[in-house]
Parts: C-alpha cells; sequence; structure tokens
C-alpha cells in the first residue's frame, strides 16, 4: 500500500481529470416545484468541499463542507422532511413558514470540518486556529453573527447532511444579511459568494457562482396539496424544529 504522502500526491494529480464545475446558484426567492426525491440533487447543488493542501508536508491542514441553506434549499428540505415525518398538510406550511422567515434577517450555512487537531477546529471556542468570514467578489467580508457548536450530531443532521462524521465538527453558522451601515453583505451586484477559513497554517474559500440578480424573500402565500397521515405529535414537531433555530 503507498505511504499516506504519495496516496495524497496521486490523488491530487488525478483530481483536475475528473473534477467538473460547481453549478451556478440563484438566490432568486418565491415558490419551488419540488418533490421529496429532488433534495440530494438540491443538497448537492448548494454544498460546497474544500481542503487545504501544505504541498511542502503533503498534508490537509484544513477540510471543510458546507452548505448553504439559501431560500431554495431550504423549500427543499422542507418538503423531504414533511415526507419523511408524515407532517399534516397545516404542519408542513407552519413548518415552511417559519423556515423562510429565518431568511429575512441572516443568511445560513450548515458546516463539518476536520482537520489537523480537533481542538483547533473548534470555530465556537477561543482557542481555534481558524476564522471564517462571508466574503464575496465585490470585497464584501463579514464575521459571523453566531457559530453554534452541534457537539452531536444525531439522526437529523446525519440524515439531511450526510458528509456530517463522528471525525468532523459540525455547526450552524450565521451571518447577518446587512452590515452595521446598512449595506448587503453579500453586494446585490456580486457574482460570486462564498466563506473564507483562515488561520496561522493557511487560507481556503468555499464559492458560490451566482446566476441570477438577487431577490428579497417575499410573502409566503402556499398552497399544499395531497395531506399526509400525521405520525409525529405536535410537540415531537415543535421539539425537532427548534434544533434548526
Amino acid at each position: 500500500m503507498c505511504p499516506r504522502p504519495l496516496r495524497l500526491l496521486l490523488s491530487l494529480l488525478a483530481f483536475p481529470l475528473f473534477a467538473c464545475a460547481e453549478p451556478k446558484v440563484s438566490l432568486a426567492t418565491g415558490p419551488r416545484e419540488y418533490v421529496p426525491s429532488d433534495y440530494s440533487q438540491v443538497l448537492k447543488k448548494w454544498t460546497r468541499e474544500k481542503s487545504l493542501i501544505v504541498f511542502q508536508e503533503l498534508d490537509a491542514k484544513l477540510t471543510v463542507t458546507a452548505t448553504f441553506e439559501s431560500w431554495d434549499f431550504r423549500w427543499a428540505y422542507v418538503v423531504r422532511y414533511a415526507a419523511d415525518y408524515r407532517l399534516t398538510v397545516e404542519q408542513r406550511r407552519e413548518l415552511l413558514q417559519h423556515t423562510m422567515e429565518q431568511t429575512a434577517d441572516d443568511y445560513e450555512f450548515y458546516v463539518a470540518l476536520y482537520g489537523t487537531s480537533w481542538r483547533w477546529t473548534d470555530l465556537s471556542r477561543p482557542t481555534s486556529a481558524w476564522i471564517v468570514r462571508l466574503i464575496d467578489d465585490e470585497g464584501s467580508e463579514t464575521a459571523p453573527s453566531k457559530i453554534e457548536a452541534i457537539p452531536k450530531p444525531g439522526a437529523i443532521e446525519r440524515r439531511y447532511f450526510p458528509y456530517t462524521t463522528v471525525w468532523r465538527h459540525a455547526f450552524r453558522i450565521r451571518f447577518p444579511r446587512n452590515g452595521i451601515d446598512g449595506r448587503p453583505t453579500i453586494a446585490r451586484t456580486a457574482s460570486w459568494f462564498g466563506l473564507r477559513f483562515a488561520g496561522a497554517e493557511g487560507n481556503e474559500e468555499l464559492r458560490w457562482e451566482i446566476e441570477t440578480p438577487q431577490v428579497r424573500p417575499a410573502a409566503l402565500d402556499i398552497d399544499w396539496q395531497e395531506p399526509h397521515q400525521v405520525s409525529a405529535s405536535t410537540e415531537d414537531l415543535q421539539e425537532r424544529r427548534a434544533r434548526h433555530e
């Protein structure tokens, strides 16, 4: 079996042969026509992964996978979640309304990462070796308003974000939609936005290319079809929903 540095080098040399361009995304709002089986494809569209490689050491200092929980992603998520838990039409409508309202003031990312030290990759602690910023190609750079650690990811995280493993820290990271000066943290004229992870060991960026102009979230007017049988109580729904806030 090849030594680890050699295997890493071979994989790096081979990667360009098989890599494909990341899909562009739209920040437009409005109704979607997703079915539960669409979730995996939508998740892939809104997820990015990068590894920070130090070639002198042939070592991966940081590997990050992040999903931007956009309007589009959240719609597909709710459709899949509602089908899995057999929510009623009214429960699904309430969950969608609540979920979309969360996009009004913040941008939220689900992030799972690992690196050379478990302690250094805990972004929620002052001892973390890394800082994270929301950036765009217009020069905007914004610090998180909240970094929420998920110390023990459960069935929900592993089901809906399958790159979550016991080897990774998991977080929900929120950024304000507007800075203290009132300007959008993702410029309306931006062609891409992303997350920058930086520290003493280097820096890496995850980018989402934008395909259409942004549209702010609008009021919801949702007419769910085909009610499902209820197998989750209202208390269960509220408890699961609280985990996502």
